[in-house]
């Protein structure tokens, strides 16, 4: 999470920024501008998603949850807390960790420790673990430092207590935050990726039990590292992705998101942030990045190239071994002036992430989660097999919908959709011939956006016309904007304001004609039941008191054994050859210990 201090802006200045309900008042849900399908915490600002991680049956998404009231459930930066069971629909909990007096909880991650490795919980009965940054907002008080990496435990998914020995990490500098925490399976270790923002480098860690914790390298500068003083790096995460699906050839990802000023990306100027990620190799030690010409320049290659997503993470423990990102849905050069009332701050909707092999290189591409369609309606609108040339307005009207669309390239030097038209607005979604990008142009998306500072602009990326067509999937809720383009290979986030009446939906082709090959669009139901809701208070006057953290684990299984707190994944230090693959299942299906392992595996939540 920024530490906006550093650039300009005050830390705890956002107080008087940040939207709150009346006493006893209650979010509808229904507000001007609040997402439908995206998840928003009912009231006050949100920002970084936290703690993404599965345990004992639920998808928990813990994010960094401002609140300044003397009313508010913590008052300063805690860890708000919500559950799913299916990623979409999401039920509000009583903040996780509060923030204590000049203790501020800032960003991090959650594990499920399997093995007990902590001895936070029980051998039968494993902890979550969250893994965060402590930030004293009085450097005196911080006496190890104005920012260090501390961990809290939960049996039940619900009440996390401090470890009674915190900090478990100590660095000597002001800027060292954000911890991503995972498993390693071949060096039996948990492994965590910490920013160290002002230097544009990830430290990376080694522990046995998540308390003690050894450096052993850095990674960085790279890529977009932008322009000293506004040069920040944050939130990084780091994780193994198969190739096309192909268990034997095995990449590691490192994502990190950056704060600076970067030009000529076709993004405009960046200050606020945006998410770049780096393929390349980690053998459980240092992470070293594919010899790249993006990586060598500010022109990153960036998860999203819209101008809102940042601070994204994956989850740890999903069931079917997916590796499943949320990013922070807003930009911090107007994320505390944004109209919205009484909350600011929503998530991205749940992205896939894979590796695809294009044109000769492994890229990380993103896609919404499959569970997604199931809240579509229709499609309300089918069409295809036509030109479109100028505009056509489409005979459906709203303001949340899930479109398809494919075309093949004509004579028109630009062509796509506008959705949320109105009177004098509109947001353009389209695919510009000459520069070979897909944009997303919010130039007239409203004046309640375009009012604010640094917001008004249009946001492209590269993209190839494969074949001579451009296949884009846009989800529209409201306020947000999500363009998914030839099948997840650009992706861009932006924030829209209009009127509540722009719900118009039209086609366009500038300068000649485009083949619309086809056009389905669906209408998206609500996930939040038209029920008021607000944050929960904590069934306790005050937080759990610490724990010691000092029960039995259980033994760390061998490499080849797997682990609970991640999919096994074969092959993490790098690509191997079929014969190996086939000795090290015969292996397992030969060892003795093969029952106890299944036993282990079988009581997974």
């Amino acid at each position: 999470m920024l530490e906006r201090q550093r650039i300009g802006l005050a830390l705890l200045g956002i107080a008087a920024a940040v939207a709150t309900l009346p006493a006893g008042a209650q979010a509808t849900y229904d507000e001007p501008w609040r997402p439908q399908f995206h998840f928003s915490q009912p009231e006050n600002f949100m920002n970084d998603p936290n703690g993404l991680v599965y345990y004992k049956g639920e998808y928990h998404l813990f994010y960094q949850y401002r609140c300044y009231e003397s009313s508010c459930p913590a008052v300063g930066v805690s860890w708000g807390h919500a559950v799913s069971r299916d990623l979409l629909h999401w039920e509000h909990l009583p903040v996780a960790i509060p923030a204590l007096g000049v203790e501020q909880v800032y960003s991090g991650s959650a594990v499920f420790d399997a093995w007990n490795t902590s001895g936070c919980g029980t051998v039968d009965d494993p902890p979550l673990v969250a893994v965060y940054t402590n930030a004293y907002t009085d450097p005196a008080v911080g006496a190890f430092g104005v920012q260090v990496q501390s961990i809290a435990a939960s049996m039940d998914g619900r009440t996390l207590a401090r470890y009674q020995y915190n900090p478990v990490l100590i660095e000597p500098r002001p800027d060292f935050r954000d911890p991503k925490v995972f498993w390693h399976a071949p060096s039996r270790r948990w492994i965590m990726a910490v920013a160290k923002p002002y230097d544009a480098r990830v430290g990376l860690y080694s522990s046995p039990d998540l308390k003690s914790w050894t450096h052993q390298s850095d990674f960085g500068p790279l890529g977009a590292t932008g322009t000293y003083p506004i040069r920040i790096w944050e939130v990084p995460d780091l994780f193994p992705l198969a190739v096309d699906g192909d268990p034997l050839d095995r990449r590691w990802v490192m994502v990190v998101s950056a704060i600076g000023q970067y030009h000529e990306l076709g993004m405009g100027t960046v200050v606020g942030g945006g998410t770049q990620a780096f393929v390349g190799d980690f053998d459980g030690t240092r992470f070293v990045a594919e010899d790249r010409a993006e990586y060598a320049t500010p022109s990153a290659d960036w998860l999203d190239w819209g101008k809102d997503n940042y601070a994204g993470i994956t989850f740890d423990n999903v069931p079917d071994g997916r590796r499943v990102f949320i990013g922070w849905v807003n930009n911090w050069e107007y994320a505390q002036q944004v109209p919205t009332s009484p909350w600011q701050g929503q998530q991205s909707v749940p992205r896939e992430l894979t590796l695809r092999m294009i044109d000769g290189v492994a890229r990380l591409v993103a896609r919404p989660i499959a569970e997604l369609a199931g809240l579509r309606e229709g499609p309300v609108h089918s069409s295809g097999g036509g030109r479109v040339e100028g505009t056509r307005r489409l005979d459906v009207l709203g303001r949340e919908f899930d479109i398809e669309a494919e075309f093949a390239l004509g004579g028109a030097a630009q062509f796509g959709l506008r959705v949320l038209v109105g009177e004098g607005e509109r947001t353009a979604i389209g695919y510009d011939v000459a520069s070979g990008r897909v944009f997303i142009d919010r130039t007239q998306s409203g004046t309640a956006g375009t009012a604010l500072s640094a917001f008004a602009g249009v946001h492209s990326a590269p993209l190839p016309a494969r074949g001579g067509k451009v296949r884009l999937r846009i989800l529209v809720d409201r306020s947000v904007v999500e363009v998914f383009a030839n099948d997840g290979e650009r992706v861009l986030t932006d924030l829209v304001y209009p009127g509540s009446e722009s719900q118009g939906l039209e086609l366009f082709a500038l300068d000649g004609d485009v083949r619309l090959q086809s056009l389905n669009v669906w209408r998206m139901r609500s996930v939040w039941g038209g029920a008021p809701a607000q944050i929960p208070a904590s069934p306790a006057d005050t937080p759990p008191l610490p724990i010691a953290c000092d029960a039995a684990s259980a033994p760390v299984p061998p490499a080849d054994g797997g682990s609970k707190s991640q999919p096994r994944v074969l092959g993490q230090g790098g690509a191997i050859d079929r014969r190996t693959l086939l000795a090290m299942l015969l292996a397992l299906a030969l060892a003795p210990g093969l029952r106890w392992t299944r036993k282990r595996a079988e009581s997974r939540p």
